[in-house]
C-alpha cells in the first residue's frame, strides 16, 4: 500500500508540476542559430505560423527577412524584398493588420544625414520556404527634421504606423498618416515624449500596451488610443547588445533579443495585460494569467488542482491504513 500511494502521489505531484504552459515552447526562449544572422535588430512574432519568429540584420546585408522556428532557433524560411531599392539601415520590424510585415530602414547613425528613410509592407507569406516577396516602399520624412530612430510599430487594430527616434537623453513617439502612401512623401509627427534612449518596441496583441525597450531598461505605457501613460518599468534581461522586443503571439510573453552571432532571445512574462482579443469574455483584454500578473489561470488552476488531489490522495490511504492497524 505504501509503495502504491508514493507511487500514485508522485505521478499525481509530477503532472501538476509539469503541465505546459499556454505559450509553445520556442516562447521560454531560443537562440538564433543561422550564421548568417549576427545582427538582429528587429523582432516579430508571425501571426499565421506559430512560433515563429521574423528578424532581419541591421546592415550590409541586403532586402533579407529570415523566419526562424523558436523551437529550435533554425531558419525556416528566407524571404527576399522585390520592388524596393538597396536598404541602408534596416532597424525594425513589425506586423500589422491583415498579416502585413512592415520593415523598418529607419537607422540614421549620424542622427540626420538622410533626409528620408523608408519603410517596406509586404504580406506575410503563408508558406515558410524560400522564396521572393514583392513589397511595397513607402518614404518617410519628419516634420521637425531629420533624425535616427530604431523603433517602428503598427497599430494591431488601425494599422497606423509610429516610430520612436533613438535620442540618449529620451525621444519622441511619432505618428504617420492614417494610411501610407507609396507616392510622395509620408509626413511623422511628434506626438508624445517616451523617456528611453529607445531601441525597439512592441504593441500587445490586443493594441492596448506599448513596450519600449533600450539597452539596459524598458518602459511599458498603456497606449491610451495613443495619448501613452507611463505604466512602469520593463523587467529587461542583461544582454550584449540589446536591440529588439515583441511580444509572443499570445501576449503572454515579452521576447528580448541582442545582436551577435548565436544571439540568444530571452523571455518574460508579460505584465499589464497584453493579451489578444481571444479570451472568454470578450473585452479584448486577455485573461490575467496570459498577461502574466501572477494571478493565476488555466493552467496554473490545474496544477493547484492536481496538488489539491494528491493531498486527498494523501489524507485518504492514510486514514486507511490507520483504520486497518486498529
Amino acid at each position: 500500500m505504501r509503495r502504491s500511494f508514493a507511487l500514485l502521489a508522485g505521478v499525481l505531484l509530477t503532472g501538476a508540476l509539469t503541465v505546459p504552459a499556454s505559450a509553445s515552447a520556442g516562447d521560454e526562449g531560443f537562440t538564433i542559430k543561422d550564421p548568417r544572422i549576427t545582427e538582429s535588430s528587429g523582432l516579430a512574432a508571425s501571426h499565421l505560423h506559430p512560433g515563429i519568429y521574423w528578424t532581419h540584420n541591421d546592415s550590409d546585408d541586403g532586402p533579407y527577412i529570415y523566419a526562424v522556428d523558436s523551437r529550435t532557433g533554425r531558419t525556416v524560411a528566407t524571404v527576399t524584398l522585390s520592388g524596393i531599392g538597396s536598404p541602408r539601415d534596416v532597424e525594425a520590424i513589425s506586423i500589422g493588420p491583415g498579416n502585413q510585415i512592415y520593415v523598418g530602414d529607419i537607422g540614421d547613425n549620424l542622427d540626420g544625414s538622410w533626409p528620408y528613410v523608408w519603410i517596406y509592407r509586404l504580406p506575410e507569406p503563408k508558406v515558410l520556404k524560400d522564396q521572393t516577396v514583392r513589397a511595397t516602399q513607402y518614404v518617410v520624412k519628419y516634420s521637425d527634421g531629420a533624425r535616427n530612430a530604431e523603433s517602428l510599430v503598427v497599430h494591431p487594430k488601425t494599422g497606423r504606423v509610429y516610430i520612436i527616434d533613438k535620442k540618449e537623453n529620451g525621444g519622441h513617439l511619432f505618428e504617420g498618416p492614417a494610411r501610407l502612401s507609396a507616392s510622395g512623401a509620408n509626413i511623422f509627427r511628434p506626438v508624445a515624449a517616451v523617456d528611453l534612449w529607445a531601441t525597439d518596441a512592441a504593441f500587445s496583441p490586443n493594441g492596448e500596451q506599448l513596450a519600449v525597450r533600450g539597452y539596459f531598461g524598458g518602459i511599458r505605457y498603456d497606449w491610451n488610443g495613443g495619448k501613452i501613460q507611463r505604466e512602469g518599468r520593463l523587467d529587461v534581461p542583461l544582454q550584449g547588445q540589446g536591440e529588439s522586443i515583441t511580444y509572443s503571439a499570445d501576449g503572454t510573453k515579452l521576447m528580448y533579443g541582442s545582436e551577435g552571432a548565436d544571439s540568444a532571445v530571452q523571455a518574460q512574462d508579460a505584465p499589464g495585460g497584453g493579451g489578444s482579443d481571444k479570451s472568454p469574455s470578450g473585452d479584448g483584454s486577455g485573461s490575467s494569467a496570459a498577461a502574466g500578473d501572477g494571478k493565476g489561470g488555466t493552467s496554473d488552476g490545474f496544477k493547484v488542482g492536481a496538488i489539491a488531489v494528491a493531498v486527498a490522495a494523501a489524507a485518504m490511504f492514510g486514514l486507511r491504513r490507520l483504520r486497518r492497524r486498529r
